[in-house]
């Protein structure tokens, strides 16, 4: 039986493969096929392929030699400058093998890298440009400095659209044998947010309990309550109906096992489709900005959900 994590089967090989970032994957091709790149950043949300088009980079750049030409680091896990000193360092200075004049060092959540880590690899970006190029990843661009961003060419990856999601799911349902419906498909777009990584995690989970994929099956394993399950309480709520839509509220998040961070932002999403005038909505939606940040804060999760229904309520008056 095959146990390999079906976000490293799915990984791309290949540019063609990387989904949703057509104008990036283009102009990084061009990189390799002139066998010459500047230094790179990739900046965007999790699970949208920065990693895979790095390892791409180095696959099409240096063929069966790739691993003694790149190095991946996680600057989350190593953040200090003791890493720039010695790991880059040691791996910059040395030559490439093969008939790319450079290595690739790949620096994976480099916005993690502490400001004095980030000043000793700006240093290292100048001194090794000859025998080295570093692309590095983040998740804002904002969080690293000025003069190592002006050293890069930057690209901005972006959620995966619907299309490509689909298109992902059609490739995975074709290969493992498993059929999804078409909600199923729609809820696999709502809860993985245009992230490839969470959405083959999540499609693995559902496959592992049943080659039948239904919208209830995704919405179970992504620990979220069904749309129709938050419009019924919203619906309750705007009718008058409070302690119908309080033991409502409290079931589906015992039976979902929500937090309740995670129910609001379902309600905050549904209360568009509710019938109110729209400012009513903006105000909604402000009181459910409210009442996060009050559970942020450590209030308790049921009074405050209960607080939330009431101030629907007497808005929706």
């Amino acid at each position: 039986m095959e146990s390999t994590i079906w976000t490293e089967k799915y990984r791309p090989q290949d540019f063609s493969e990387v989904k949703g970032q057509e104008h990036i994957v283009k102009r990084v091709t061009a990189f390799v096929e002139q066998k010459n790149m500047p230094h790179l950043m990739f900046a965007g949300p999790a699970g949208v392929g920065k990693s895979s088009l790095a390892l791409v980079i180095a696959k099409k750049l240096f063929g069966e030699s790739w691993r003694d030409n790149f190095l991946e680091l996680n600057a989350s896990d190593e953040r200090g400058i003791d890493v720039v000193r010695v790991k880059v360092k040691d791996f910059a200075r040395t030559r490439s093998i093969g008939n790319v004049p450079f290595k690739v060092i790949f620096l994976d959540e480099c916005d993690a890298l502490t400001k004095e880590a980030q000043q000793a690899l700006r240093r290292t970006m100048e001194i090794y440009t000859k025998t080295c190029r570093f692309v590095l990843s983040c998740n804002f661009s904002s969080k690293i400095l000025d003069p190592i961003q002006s050293r890069c060419a930057i690209f901005k990856f972006k959620p995966l659209a619907k299309e490509h999601i689909f298109d992902i799911i059609g490739k995975i349902a074709k290969n493992e044998n498993i059929s999804i419906d078409d909600k199923a498909k729609e809820a696999l777009f709502d809860v993985s947010h245009g992230d490839c990584r969470k959405l083959e995690n999540i499609l693995q989970s559902s496959a592992a309990v049943t080659d039948k994929i239904t919208e209830k099956t995704i919405y179970s394993i992504a620990s979220q309550a069904l749309p129709k399950e938050v419009k019924e309480i919203l619906d309750e709520t705007v009718q008058g109906k409070f302690l119908e839509a309080r033991k409502k509220l409290l079931n589906t998040m015992l039976d979902n096992g929500l937090s309740g961070i995670d129910l609001i932002k379902q309600i905050q999403k549904e209360i568009w489709n509710i019938p109110a005038p729209d400012k009513k909505k903006l105000d909604m939606i402000k009181l459910c900005g409210e009442i996060e940040f009050r559970l942020v804060e450590g209030s308790d999760e049921f009074l405050q959900l209960e607080a939330l229904l009431a101030g629907i309520m007497l808005l929706a008056k």
